[in-house]
């Protein structure tokens, strides 16, 4: 059934007849009595009984009065929320990501964006690796990814934003006499805890693991950090993490360095709005917010 139809009805119903209605609706009179006989007909009733120049609701119309007036009050509601996300007053923006970046730069990039769009909620799942991003957003289940730019992102938008500096946190007791930076051979003799089963390990850094020297293979940042602060071994991790979440681990560079390029990628489609803003949040300079 045609909105406009039920809209005109009502207005027949609210200004007491077709004269008034058609003229507070701005359209001719035959014009919307034809359209309320063509409710009629396409209702397979009668609305409304016609008396002289009046009309009155009949049995059928009345109820459809009721009926009418929710269908016009939903639309309403459904423009109102619509109108709330496009202005960014709700709505949620979905990313895919995975452990590698689950503290830098994800939780940054949201602190950054929820303090610009508080009403957005921010729903971040967890892939396996960058091919797990691009499933996610070829499937629909993300507008964003957040991973590593060193492999292809075929068909899709990418959109640099950072360089991630790898470095080897380590206890104390196995930081004597190491030199910073520490050339790559010299890691091959480190008891180390990463993720062996992580692609975006064995491109950045798998050079650094020798034959024997990885002696936990753990695939939870979290548990690797404990790791190395029970003196089990070192690990590789951005310099930034290993600073603000390692405070008990030494710090060394690498010669040569490693480092890592982290952007955003997304389909090639248009954005909702809230992904936009996102977008545009995560690629704001750091010093405005």
């Amino acid at each position: 059934m045609d909105l406009h139809l039920v809209i005109y009805f009502l207005a027949v119903v609210d200004h007491g007849g077709v004269t008034k209605a058609a003229r507070a609706l701005y359209i001719s009179q035959p014009s919307l009595s034809q359209s309320i006989r063509t409710l009629e007909r396409r209702l397979d009733t009668t609305l409304f009984d016609r008396v002289g120049r009046r009309l009155t609701l009949t049995d059928e119309g009345a109820k459809f009065e009721l009926a009418a007036r929710r269908i016009v009050a939903d639309v309403e509601r459904a423009k109102q929320q619509m109108s709330a996300i496009r202005s960014l007053e709700a709505g949620t923006v979905d990313i895919a990501t995975f452990s590698t970046f689950s503290i830098h730069p994800v939780v940054e990039l949201v602190r950054r964006f929820r303090s610009s769009h508080p009403s957005i909620t921010v729903r971040i799942s967890e892939t396996k690796g960058p091919a797990g991003v691009l499933s996610a957003l070829r499937r629909g289940e993300a507008e964003i990814g957040i991973t590593d730019l060193a492999t292809d992102h075929p068909g899709m938008t990418t959109i640099p934003l950072c360089e991630q500096e790898l470095v080897l946190a380590i206890p104390a007791h196995l930081a004597t006499d190491l030199p910073d930076p520490l050339p790559r051979t010299r890691v091959r003799e480190i008891p180390l805890v990463v993720d062996r089963g992580s692609p975006e390990a064995v491109v950045n850094a798998g050079d650094l693991f020798g034959t024997d020297n990885v002696v936990v293979d753990c695939a939870h940042p979290t548990a690797i950090w404990e790791f190395v602060r029970r003196g089990t071994g070192g690990t590789v991790v951005p310099r930034l993490v290993a600073e603000q979440q390692m405070p008990d681990a030494v710090v060394i560079g690498m010669d040569p360095p490693i480092v890592r390029r982290v952007g955003l990628v997304t389909r090639a489609d248009e954005l909702t709005p809230a992904a936009a803003a996102f977008i545009s949040a995560a690629t704001r300079p750091a010093n405005e917010g």
